[in-house]
């Protein structure tokens, strides 16, 4: 049977982890630091477990209170949702929306559309993340999950939504280009300064061509001049004149359409990698999720977002 003993000190728990201190966590619930210490180690005692380390200057969560933080703060942040549900009509997006993007696909092309599309929805809240690497949305808590790349295989318990596979075009600024001149095959890249992508271990990523037989993909990795960690800004570099790159289609169109880049080699451009949209099946079925999936969903593409200028 569930005790109401299990809710006590939940709230300044949350409130401790994330202001960082008892003080403040204090204020933000008018009480006393002495009632929010011996409420902490209360909790503590009943859980068994340590879930902050304390010193003279800093409080920071343990591995167990960073795993049951994520726990307590998302009941909190259901609850909250909950009691907002009641207030407002049957079937209304609102609330929080954890959503986790791709770093510079995030920036350039995802945050601006979500960004228009709540302008006009005050009640619709997205909190919104970006990383590269892939994560469990169940276990962080997110509700949408936006990721270039990953498994062709996806758990019974996550829904997806391809939205295509990013094409991947060799771009270099016309200055670079009137010093050094075109390449005319992939072998000429050899005699070229290359600007590639390199992980943060310092591993340079391979670059994709086309393989002898159809459907088939190569890879190579090619000498690089210079190997820049983040995508926007490889872009800095070949806009440079520093070399030429291997870019995404959403990240080179607007440098294309302005004039500032020139596609190389275009007979080599390919499919590479897709991109999804992820999701609790869970969640799914909750007014804010679906509508910011049915948005991004008719937003995105391969080569960014429709509405914006690094769109179609």
């Amino acid at each position: 049977m569930f005790s109401s003993e299990r809710l006590k000190g939940i709230d300044v728990f949350v409130s401790v982890a994330d202001l960082g201190s008892f003080t403040a966590a204090a204020e933000r619930l008018n009480l006393t630091s002495s009632a929010v210490g011996k409420g902490i180690a209360r909790l503590e005692s009943r859980l068994g477990r340590r879930l902050f380390n304390r010193t003279t200057r800093r409080l920071a969560l343990t591995d167990a209170g960073t795993e049951f933080y994520r726990t307590c703060a998302r009941i909190l942040s259901e609850l909250e949702e909950a009691e907002l549900a009641l207030h407002t009509d049957e079937g209304e997006a609102c609330g929080r929306v954890r959503i986790d993007l791709p770093a510079s696909f995030g920036r350039l092309h995802a945050l601006p559309a979500i960004l228009r599309f709540v302008a006009d929805r005050p009640k619709l809240m997205p909190h919104i993340s970006f990383s590269d690497r892939f994560i469990d949305p169940v276990e962080e808590g997110v509700d949408i999950l936006l990721r270039i790349g990953g498994s062709d295989t996806w758990p019974s318990t996550w829904g997806h939504r391809f939205l295509g596979a990013q094409r991947l075009i060799f771009c270099a600024s016309p200055h670079y280009l009137q010093a050094h001149g075109q390449p005319e095959t992939d072998r000429d890249l050899e005699t070229h300064q290359c600007i590639s992508y390199a992980s943060t271990d310092g591993v340079v990523r391979p670059w994709y061509f086309v393989g002898a037989h159809a459907g088939d993909m190569e890879r190579r990795v090619l000498l690089a001049r210079l190997a820049v960690g983040d995508g926007e800004g490889l872009v800095l570099a070949v806009l440079g004149g520093h070399g030429i790159a291997q870019l995404p289609m959403w990240l080179a169109k607007r440098h294309l359409d302005a004039g500032t880049l020139v596609e190389v080699l275009p007979h080599l451009a390919t499919d590479s990698l897709p991109i999804n949209l992820v999701w609790p099946k869970s969640r799914e079925g909750l007014p804010k999720v679906k509508v910011m999936l049915e948005m991004l969903a008719e937003c995105l593409t391969p080569d960014g977002w429709v509405g914006g200028e690094g769109g179609k």
